[in-house]
């Protein structure tokens, strides 16, 4: 199927309608990416479970505060579509693409059970006026959903209210796959300069196929946060491009990494994320300088066995870089260790006799090495 462009009769900007909704009509959206990303209960748990996963990782508190005290502020509209009407729970409501949180701060407000089955029974009481308020909010109407696709993108993806990662990510395959636009198209219609959306489609097509072909599971790793931005900037790099098989613009697609490579898929995502049913730790504590190591470290064969072998990233990283830069690493290390110490000897020495030993086993080994290069440097075999 041809992808479409903006040019095809359609226009770049699409203008609502503002009106007012009663708060019994309208839906929290358990299509957008951010809230699709808070986890399972979210997905299972219908309007409730969105409320609740709003409620635990987006400081729906500080939004509820807000309102509580001064009112829903009316120059910052829900933007809303129609519900599906062959959906029964969705026929005659409106479901809210921009607006979610401060949605979920005014049903915590008005209804109060909801507020004790989230957990949320620190917000205060409102006023019965305050209350009357709250039942009709202001809205934006739109009559699709994918009218919204540009200004949803430039907002969260290059604007003033980013998404995480995987929520840009997620949007951005959705807007290619089901709204059918090239990525050049997407790019150029949220201002990327920067190859964002391709590195983005990247990362979750590839994150897809570690699911369904190499045996990833999210819910498996270690930490409780996902670091999406760990494998789509992997991705980016051609020393972890070669370790999968795959090139930079041919993997824009559904299952680039060749079947050939799909154990050095899980490989890779187990390195990232770990495997708590295994008890692994992942190696990649912070993308600095961790995954930079681990791309010197799988782009020579050596380093990448001892990798596999057991041997920690750090360790494995000294086999990468080989002895001739490693002697030249440790002895700029110890000529500054060495400075600090000096630079410190009034105020940091009290005449300890166990540090005067150390002096003394350092002057030894320096003169030792001092010996050894000079024979090196003269042609002479080491200890002749």
């Amino acid at each position: 199927m041809a992808k479409r462009h903006a040019k095809q009769g359609e226009p770049a900007t699409v203008r609502g309608t503002r009106d007012t909704v009663l708060v019994t009509d309208l839906l929290l959206d358990a299509e957008n990416p951010r809230l699709a990303s808070l986890g399972p209960q979210a997905d299972q748990e219908g309007q409730e479970g969105l409320v609740k996963a709003l409620w635990q990782q987006m400081a729906v508190d500080e939004v509820a505060l807000s309102i509580a005290a001064n009112g829903y502020f009316p120059d910052e509209p829900l933007v809303v579509v129609p519900g599906n009407a062959s959906r029964p729970c969705e026929k005659g409501k409106f479901i809210i693409i921009e607006g979610n949180r401060r949605f979920a701060a005014v049903l915590l407000l008005l209804d109060e059970e909801l507020r004790i089955k989230v957990k949320a029974t620190d917000l205060p009481q409102i006023t019965p006026e305050r209350r009357r308020d709250l039942e009709t909010l202001p809205v934006v109407k739109y009559e699709k959903r994918r009218d919204l696709w540009t200004y949803c993108g430039f907002r969260h993806i290059n604007g003033i209210q980013p998404w995480d990662a995987f929520s840009k990510a997620k949007y951005v395959t959705m807007v290619h796959e089901k709204y059918e636009y090239p990525l050049e198209v997407i790019a150029d219609r949220i201002g990327d300069r920067h190859t964002t959306v391709k590195r983005l489609y990247r990362g979750y097509k590839v994150l897809q196929q570690a699911e369904s072909q190499a045996g990833f599971d999210p819910t498996d790793r270690v930490r409780n946060r996902f670091y999406f931005s760990h494998l789509y900037t992997a991705l980016d790099q051609p020393d972890f491009q070669k370790h999968l098989g795959i090139e930079a613009e041919t993997s824009l697609r559904a299952n680039p990494v060749p079947k050939s490579r799909l154990s050095q898929l899980k490989e890779l995502m187990t390195w990232l994320y770990g495997s708590k049913s295994r008890n692994t730790e992942p190696l990649v504590r912070n993308q600095y300088p961790d995954l930079n190591t681990l791309r010197d470290v799988i782009s020579k064969p050596a380093s990448l066995s001892a990798l596999r072998s057991g041997y920690p990233l750090a360790r494995a990283y000294e086999i990468s870089i080989g002895d001739r830069r490693r002697f030249r690493d440790s002895l700029t290390k110890a000529k500054e260790e060495l400075q600090q110490a000096k630079g410190t000897v009034t105020t940091g020495y009290a005449g300890e006799q166990d540090l005067s030993e150390i002096m003394s086993d350092i002057l030894r080994v320096a003169s030792s090495l001092e010996d050894e290069m000079k024979q090196k440097r003269q042609g002479k075999p080491s200890g002749e």
